[in-house]
Parts: structure tokens; sequence; C-alpha cells
């Protein structure tokens, strides 16, 4: 059986909307984009062939009506629909709509994501096939006091996960009985607010596990592989930070038992297009089901790299009814890749979602064993409704550590600004020791918290007087300080016209300082670091960080109101879910006072010491920014 695909939708936005483009115009075909409101600009929506406004800004108005998407597809004369990662991507709702409207769905049949999507039904099947399972309760009862006596006989520390999930979303560590509640309730509002459904299961927590996934792929003809594994242990709040292919230290032996095994769960469930099986894997060598994703992963450039294969091409053949093109011994795996994921957050603040404009935006340049996946660009708007990811960049060698060192330099030459991003997180955990000796499991985070983490502290005379002389060259010279191939890049000519001394104030991370700078001396250092001049900010390259220098008027600053005394302020755009205290309320340290949803996750905003809730700013329902004072507090 054939079916024509000439003209295809992306049911979604981002970066993955732009890599689904790609091959999809590769191959021919006429992309369709669907975007919101406020993603009318969107670097997909800019990219396609023909874009469909659906309105709304939340996702729950836009990406995540099916009614709309269907009706864009009609309208726009596409015959199939992917449905990228995220969002509808696993809703067997959504795949029986477009079966039902008479078109494509480029992903399994509803009956396997229906089969997969639910944890709960996903483990009961693995047990009947006789793959080892993590100790946990998978039942039907969702009261607080089931997952109480479940997490009492599986033992602390327990993981909640919404059945219907993944990303991260709807997923809390419970150390303690006292913190069940409040956990529980939390990972079933996320759920609730991300996936449609609020159901949970809760699991023993393994300690010091990696996260080893096998990539599958399967036809209409009954045809199934494993296109080799991924490692993706390294991550941060559940969600993975860096992933690898293939997983360091995996034997041909292992490999196969995991690959076999993936494979037979596809087939137990009919399984047809991408998906990916996820295991926990001890140090034992011994590995535990965890959850099947029925789509295609973020991290699946890894596995194109060491295969050759392009993973989105292959989706759209087997969803026209042609076989796979090779057999399991046909196989390729050739050298390494490392992949990273760009994120606009702040790694210093427990990684809670920047927002902002990108001022600045410059990607590593493409070439042999370098890819970059994005889907913003310099001048884009990063907003609170959606996940804050900005792309990845994935590296490959011909051994681990060829593919590390290039993803080093890749780091380097990334530049952004205007937005929080975790560009230096990334560059530390790249070049940490521990990685670079593939020490990983999922605790590597938290154990090299110190080194990867490091605490903020007021910016060096060093770094001070580097910004003043990148201020001052740029904007008496125009220096190009982006490009050291350019002329106007050079530093040693003659100018004319400078005075001796230049005296200016400088702003950078909440500091200022009154610098002189003589604008003919020599650099004061060898080595330069990269500087970029944006309208009236330099962006300078300091220790991985990329900070945002700015002249300002000592008088005028002096005369700006101060913030309200005793305010605790929004840390980013979002929406005030609960407010949990009244005015006069007494709390203690650590009370969570507001829970803030933004870009689908929960945060709680909690009393950094005791006293008394003065009064209250916000309210439930309510859309905050980022640095409004919701509450005042005064000591007790």
């Amino acid at each position: 059986m054939n079916r024509s695909i000439d003209t295809l939708l992306v049911a979604n936005r981002g970066e993955i909307a732009c890599r689904v483009m790609r091959t999809a115009k590769a191959l021919g075909l006429t992309t369709v984009a669907v975007h919101s409101a406020v993603d009318a600009s969107a670097r997909h929506a800019r990219e396609a062939d023909i874009r469909i406004d659906l309105g709304g800004a939340k996702p729950a108005d836009s990406y995540l009506r099916i009614d709309k998407l269907i009706e864009a597809a009609k309208a726009s004369g596409a015959q199939a629909i992917h449905p990228g990662y995220g969002f509808l991507s696993e809703n067997a709702a959504f795949a029986r709509a477009i079966e039902q409207a008479g078109l494509i769905f480029l992903g399994p049949p509803a009956s396997a994501i229906d089969a997969m999507g639910s944890k709960s039904a996903a483990k009961a099947l693995m047990e009947a096939a006789g793959v080892p399972l993590v100790p946990g309760y998978h039942g039907a009862a969702q009261d607080l006091e089931t997952f109480r006596a479940a997490a009492e006989k599986i033992g602390y520390p327990v993981l909640l996960k919404a059945t219907a999930g993944g990303g991260g979303k709807g997923m809390k560590v419970v150390e303690r009985e006292a913190e069940l509640a409040e956990a529980l309730a939390s990972a079933q509002r996320e759920a609730q607010s991300s996936f449609g459904d609020s159901r949970m299961l809760v699991e023993k927590y393994v300690l010091k596990p990696r996260h080893v996934e096998i990539q599958v792929f399967a036809d209409i003809h009954g045809n199934c592989l494993y296109l080799n594994e991924r490692d993706c242990s390294i991550q941060r709040r559940h969600q993975k930070v860096v992933e690898e292919a293939p997983a360091p230290g995996m034997t041909p032996a292992l490999r196969r038992a995991m690959g076999e095994a993936a494979v037979k769960a596809a087939q137990a469930i009919g399984y047809v297009g991408a998906g990916t099986v996820e295991f926990l894997l001890d140090a034992r060598g011994d590995f535990f089901f965890m959850e099947m994703n029925t789509r295609l992963q973020v991290e699946h450039p890894v596995t194109e790299a060491i295969t050759g294969l392009d993973l989105v091409a292959w989706q759209i053949r087997v969803a026209r009814g042609e076989p796979l093109p090779i057999r399991q011994e046909q196989v390729p795996l050739h050298g390494h890749a490392i992949e990273v994921r760009l994120y606009a957050e702040d790694p210093d603040n427990d990684f809670l979602p920047a927002t902002g404009t990108l001022d600045l935006y410059r990607e590593a340049a493409a070439g042999p064993g370098r890819r970059v996946d994005s889907g913003v660009a310099e001048g884009d708007t990063v907003s609170p409704f959606y996940d804050p990811m900005l792309g990845k960049l994935i590296a490959w060698g011909e051994n681990r550590e060829e593919a590390r060192l290039r993803l080093l330099v890749m780091l380097d030459e990334t530049a952004v600004g205007g937005v929080r991003t975790n560009l230096a997180f990334l560059r530390r955990v790249v070049g940490h020791r521990a990685f670079a000796e593939a020490e990983l499991d999922t605790g590597f985070i938290p154990r090299h918290e110190r080194e990867l983490l490091r605490p903020a502290g007021e910016l060096s005379e060093a770094f001070w007087q580097q910004a003043a002389e990148s201020f001052v060259r740029g904007a008496a010279a125009r220096v190009r300080e982006d490009d050291v191939h350019s002329p106007w890049s050079r530093r040693d000519g003659l100018r004319f016209g400078l005075p001796a001394r230049i005296s200016l104030h400088l702003q950078c991370n909440g500091e200022s300082r009154r610098l002189t700078v003589d604008p003919t001396a020599q650099q004061s250092n060898a080595r330069s670091p990269r500087a970029i001049r944006q309208g009236d900010t330099l962006y300078l390259q300091w220790q991985g960080e990329w900070l945002a220098v700015r002249a300002f008027d000592p008088i005028a600053e002096a005369e700006a109101s101060h913030p309200q005394h005793g305010g605790l302020t929004a840390p980013m755009n979002g929406s005030i879910v609960r407010v949990l205290v009244e005015a006069g309320q007494q709390v203690e340290a650590g009370t969570a006072l507001i829970v803030l949803e933004a870009m689908k996750m929960e945060h709680s905003i909690r009393s950094a010491q005791a006293g008394v809730v003065k009064r209250l700013f916000c309210s439930e329902g309510e859309m905050v920014s980022e640095g409004a004072v919701l509450l005042e507090m005064e000591e007790a």
C-alpha cells in the first residue's frame, strides 16, 4: 500500500518544526507551519512554504487544538501531519482524529500510543514480556492514601511520574513522607496542564542509574529494528541536558539484549514508525524498563550522526507505505556523537526558565562533524508559554574524545545575549573531568554541583577593565570583535582624534563602576575575549558567560525609584496557579507562598525567612511579568 504525500503540515513549533521541514523540503514536499498568535513571526513560521494562524497564546488555545490543526491541514491541502515532539505527539485522540479525517499521521497507530501512552499499562505489558521493572505502584486508584501506602511499601526516596507524561513534566522526587502530599498535588496539576491527564504512578527512585534508551523503527510490513542506543544520563529537573551515542562502555552483548527487548516491546503493540524504549541501567549491567516514547525524540540527531540515516525521511517513507530500507545486521555504527540542549534558563537559580528578546544570537558554523538544530534567530522573543529550548548543538567524531573536543569549540563559538541561558553551564559540563572520563549517571549534575553551578559573585577588576577597553574601542572605532579575521578587528593601528583618557560609567549584572581608559594603549590582556557590540550594549564573553555591559548616567540612576521594601517578586513571566497564603498570615522560612506556572512547569515561590504576609499583589489565574512584586513580607 503506497500513499501519496506531497504536502506536509508540522503540528509543532521551534527547532523540531524547523528540523522536520528541512528534510521535507529536501524530499520535494511543500511544508505547512501552524503558529499561535504570539508565534506569528517565529522562525518555523517564517521558513514554511505555507503558514496558518491558529490564534491564541497558550498551548491549549493553539498547538493543542486538534480541531484547528485538522482544519489547517485541509485548508492547506496537506495529506499528512507530523506531530514533532511534545504537545500532541503522543496523543491517541489526535492520531485517531487525523485518520478519521482521511489524513496520514506520521507516527504510530493510535492503539500503540494507547498501549504505551499510559506508563502503568506499558509497565504491565513489559512485565508480561519478561522485561525487568523497577518496583512501583501503577494502579488506577489515585488518592493520597493509596500513594502514601505504596510509597511506604516501596521505601523512600520515590519518584512520582505522570502516566501520560514525558519531558520531566508531572515528575517529582519525594525524599520523605512529609513531602508526599504537596509533591503529589503539584505533579498532578502539571500533568493536567501539560497532557490533559492528571493520573500518576509511583516507583522506587533508583540511586546512581544510567539512562540508556534504544531507538526503534518499524514499518507496516512487520519489519522492526533497533538503531543502536543513546546515553541520556546527564539531566536536570528530570530533563535531559546532554545525550550521546553510542552509550560509553556499552558491550555488543548488552546492546543486543536491550535492542532485542525494545524490538519485542514495539512488536507486541503493533508499532509503526520511530519510537524510543527507555531503560535504567545500573552499574552491574542490569537494565529496567522505564517507558516507551511513541514519537521522534529530541536527541535523535546523535543517532543520525552515528548511522548516517535521516530519521525524518524514514518517517515520511514509512508513512507512505514503503518498507524499511535496511535489515538489522546492516545498521551502521560509526564514530561517536554528543548533543547538548541550549535552553533559555538560569542554571544559578534552579534552572528556572528565562524569557525576553534575543538581542544577540550567533550559532557555531556548520561543517564536518558539526550540526546545529535551532528554532530561533537574533531578534526573536522567548515567551513564557512554551518550552524554553532554543536549539541543540551536535558534534560527531571518530571517537568520543574527538566529538567532545569539537563540541567544546562549538560552544565557545556560540553567542547569546538578552536572555539568560545555560550556555556556560553546558561548557562546564562537557569540559568536566568526570564527563571526559565518561563517569555518567543521572546524579552527575548534583554530584558535581560546586564545579558546574558556580555561585554568583562580584565581577573582578580584570573584567571591568576589559569591559571598559572593549566598550571604548567599539564606540570609537567600530571594532569588529566578533570576527577575528576582519581588518577592523585589529587594535595595533594608529587612530586620530581620540582623547588621551576616557572616563565612563558602566553597568553589568546589577553592579556599576566608574572607569578610565587610555584608548591609545595596547590591549591589557595578551588574548582578548570576544566582544560584540549591539546598539548601546556590549556583550562580553567572560569565563564562558556572555555578559551585557551598558554605559549609564550616574545622576539619573541616583534619582531612580527604589523597589518596594520587603517585596517578593516573580522570578519569570508566568501565570499564578495558586496563592497559598493570605494577608496577616505568619509563615516559617521555606513555606510555599505562591505557585507560578511558566513554560508548562510549576515553580513554588517560598519564604526566605520567617515573617508575616503584609499584602498580596497578585491573584490566581493572573499573568505576571518577571520582576513584578507578588507580595510584601514583614518580620514577625
